[in-house]
């Protein structure tokens, strides 16, 4: 029997238990969980400071979930290193784990830039685990008046789970728009727009140069009283227990469509890797709910003796703010074409015939057809692209199509 180590308790760990049981039923498989919770859904922490949902309803899995895999967790310690030629993983109580194989689904943690003065600053927080949340929700009031800084998704999801619990929100972005990473500019201004319309207040092209207790000093000169401060200025992947072993790492973990790294019999999935995304071409770190999972499932089948790849990765953001839903996906490096509306935009690019990204804000009913589109790299000439620019059908497909992707419905 093989004894299996998973190194992170997250999406892609829960991939890959359920990967491995996929091939291997009896096994040992052990979870090393920093977290001291059971496997939940991050992306829900600003639905609970927003109170629209609960504690026990934020779990990706049943209660009975590990029971069921036949799994042990050890909650609330952390990896510390891996010893690859003993294949031994040593945790911070200098506890000694042995693997067969093992996956390191080590997500990533907050980037916190060297502010001068943050120390001076009593209530500052980061935004990226439950812990954050419930911390968050401990320390503001109705009378708190709160500085995000960092106008990407995850300060822009925390504004909006604290709106309705605070005084009033401030963000600031060295960027001149918001979601840079995600969103070309005339994009970001709708849903600025809608932002503000519910109370967010915006300082764009300009960032903290200082903290003085209760006072961020900006880079133009002015300043911003605050009670409670959130640095949401990006993340980085966790890649240091494969660095250390020499296994090649760029900005996250370097894994071939196996999820296997470069060191034998270690595997990595999730937020922590640099895989492909066919929509460039060329590796970089996907830091993505659905691609965790299947990279974590990937590595689970593969750590088992199974064969399994996952080679169809490309960037996705599903997101919504105060009722306004947008979704991306691929990259915009191409033609450009454009659908507007009032508070609704779909932009679409397209290189050498092929549909490589899109962009839609205020309809993204049924974006799952142009998902496929990239994914499969279906050329546009052997579909109605004009049709789909306005609507997302699957009339928009030959019957020969429609019968194979749409299961018969012509």
């Amino acid at each position: 029997m093989k004894q299996y180590v998973i190194i992170g308790n997250g999406v892609a760990a829960a991939g890959c238990i359920e990967g491995i049981r996929n091939v291997d039923k009896s096994s040992t498989i052990i979870v090393i969980s920093e977290e001291k919770y059971p496997v939940y859904c991050r992306p829900l922490i600003s639905y609970y400071l927003e109170k629209k949902t609960e504690l026990n309803r934020m779990n990706y899995r049943s209660e009975d979930f590990y029971d069921k895999m036949n799994c042990e967790v050890i909650y609330g310690r952390k990896a510390e290193h891996i010893d690859s030629s003993s294949q031994k993983i040593i945790l911070d109580d200098r506890t000694e784990v042995s693997y067969d194989s093992v996956c390191v689904a080590t997500g990533s943690s907050p980037f916190v830039p060297p502010f001068d003065g943050l120390e001076t600053v009593k209530n500052k927080f980061s935004f990226l685990t439950l812990d954050d949340s419930l911390a968050l929700e401990a320390a503001v009031t109705k009378e708190s008046r709160v500085l995000i800084v960092g106008a990407g998704l995850i300060g822009l999801k925390c504004a909006e789970g604290l709106r309705d619990r605070v005084a009033s929100i401030t963000v600031c972005d060295l960027s001149d728009h918001i979601l840079s990473s995600i969103l070309e500019t005339d994009c970001a201004a709708i849903i600025q727009e809608h932002l503000e319309s519910n109370g967010i207040r915006f300082m764009l092209g300009d960032t903290v140069i200082r903290f003085e207790n209760n006072i961020a000093i900006m880079k133009s000169g002015s300043s911003v009283d605050f009670d409670v401060l959130v640095l949401a200025v990006g993340v980085r992947a966790n890649t240091e227990l494969v660095k250390e072993q020499n296994g090649e790492v760029n900005r996250g973990i370097l894994i071939n469509d196996r999820m296997e790294t470069s060191l034998s019999d270690i595997y990595a999935a999730g937020d922590c890797t640099e895989g492909n995304d066919i929509s460039i071409g060329t590796k970089r770190v996907l830091a993505l709910l659905p691609n965790a999972y299947m990279q974590g499932h990937a590595a689970g089948v593969n750590m088992a003796g199974g064969n399994e790849v996952f080679d169809n990765a490309i960037p996705m953001n599903s997101i919504g703010f105060f009722g306004l839903h947008a979704m991306t996906a691929g990259s915009y490096n191409g033609e450009v074409f454009e659908e507007k509306e009032e508070n609704r935009l779909k932009q679409f690019f397209v290189r050498d015939g092929y549909l490589i990204g899109f962009i839609l804000i205020g309809d993204t009913e049924r974006a799952g057809i142009y998902t496929s589109l990239i994914r499969e790299k279906i050329p546009l000439d052997t579909i109605n692209f004009e049709l789909l620019k306005k609507v997302a059908t699957s009339a928009a497909f030959s019957p020969e199509t429609r019968r194979k992707k749409f299961g018969g419905v012509i």
